[in-house]
């Protein structure tokens, strides 16, 4: 082998790496769209099906709930094609401002509160059907600064003053202003995904574990204080039938109605005014009501594949802050179906958490879509590094020469 073959092989072989990562990438990124366009029209057929008694009864139209969650699902997949198109790096750049708009938006939603202008949970921004969740920013504001400091902080990130405390703070103010909203089950999502993204960035497992230690009891102290969230946790511990919330038993009627192959599409009843949110919290009862365990079953298929494939993802991104913010996203959407899964059949106490893509709910899809358009860009980006690497010339080629 000639001097100038042997200067050119190390180049040679790194460009065979990402031509080969390029290609597993667009597979998952290819697959990934498949699953969501799948989840997305599950969605649609389930809302209007669990949805149209409800509509009839508030909105005198029983396509009310159709053509919404149809016109989000479509502004969805054209919000992923638009993000997926674009260097996913602009969040970096972004992060920080994200962040900050969206604890001046949560702290905004407390001080309306406290004046009584917004009575009750103060959840939601905006007017009339253009309302959006802050927590559902501030989510995603925590993923893409937490990957980028993390990125940052790799040479000293297992230091408390300089990497752990400063993150700590971040997440724990987020946190504290979506439990306040009151949104607990929401607050200790993103807790979870801000703790879990510190550990697989290689902060101290013992940092991590001492500060559970100490919030988790205060949780638990925040979770009790509400009667509303009692009476959710001791419905779930009894274990007398009776003592079964209203919500609760009608679910499990549902899942049960349904059995192997389901009652048929538009046969359920529970739907039909006897479960509240049948179209939202509880659209998974619908599912397997009308549906049966086989569907059921698919549905929870898709979203492990929407699991591996943001895994991934993440895992052949082409720098760190493609890898954590891939993760973060990744782990975001699979919990919070997790989640709102397992709450209807009966495996976590009653909270109200969405099911991705698939429960009504026009801005929580949108945000999710940017998620997934991310997950794309990340992909793509490694396609882009696989052309060209195609472009540089082997030694057989004459590259040698």
């Amino acid at each position: 082998m000639s001097e100038g073959d042997m200067s050119l092989a190390p180049v040679v072989t790194e460009a065979l790496e990402v031509r080969k990562a390029g290609r597993g990438e667009s597979i998952a990124g290819k697959l990934l769209l498949l699953i969501v366009a799948l989840l997305m029209c599950i969605g649609i057929i389930v809302v209007y099906s669990s949805g149209a008694g409800w509509a009839e009864q508030k909105y005198s139209d029983p396509q009310y709930f159709l053509w919404r969650q149809l016109t989000f699902a479509v502004a969805g997949m054209a919000l992923i094609v638009l993000v997926g198109a674009i260097d996913y790096h602009v969040f970096m750049k972004l992060s920080k401002l994200l962040l900050f708009v969206s604890i001046g938006l949560l702290t905004t939603l407390l001080l309306l509160k406290l004046v009584h202008v917004i009575h009750g949970a103060a959840r939601w921004l905006g007017f009339g059907p253009f309302k959006f969740q802050a927590s559902d920013l501030a989510k995603y504001a925590i993923i893409f600064h937490f990957s980028r400091l993390i990125s940052e902080k790799r040479q000293y990130i297992k230091e408390l003053n300089d990497s752990y405390y400063p993150l700590l703070i971040l997440l724990m103010s987020v946190v504290a202003l979506v439990a306040l909203e009151p949104n607990f089950s929401t607050a200790s999502l993103i807790a979870i995904i801000g703790f879990i993204l510190m550990f697989i960035g290689g902060v101290r497992i013992k940092h991590l574990l001492s500060t559970a230690a100490l919030i988790v009891p205060i949780g638990a102290v925040f979770a009790v204080a509400a009667p509303y969230r009692v009476a959710r946790l001791v419905s779930f511990f009894s274990s007398d039938q009776k003592q079964l919330s209203y919500q609760v038993h009608q679910a499990l009627l549902g899942l049960g109605n349904g059995g192997l192959l389901g009652l048929g599409v538009g046969a359920s009843k529970q739907r039909e005014l006897y479960l509240p949110l049948s179209y939202n919290d509880f659209v998974f009862v619908v599912i397997g009501e009308e549906y049966g365990f086989i569907g059921s079953i698919v549905v929870l298929l898709l979203f492990a594949g929407f699991f591996v494939c943001g895994i991934v993802i993440s895992k052949r991104a082409p720098d760190s802050f493609g890898r954590f913010v891939a993760a973060g996203i990744t782990i975001a959407i699979s919990l919070f179906a997790f989640v709102n899964i397992a709450v209807a059949s009966h495996l976590l106490p009653t909270t109200g958490v969405a099911l991705p893509f698939i429960s009504y709910g026009g801005t929580a899809l949108l945000f999710n879509s940017l998620g997934v358009g991310v997950l794309v860009g990340i992909s793509r980006y490694k396609n882009r590094a696989e052309s060209t690497a195609e472009e540089i010339p082997t030694p057989e080629e004459g590259g040698g020469r």
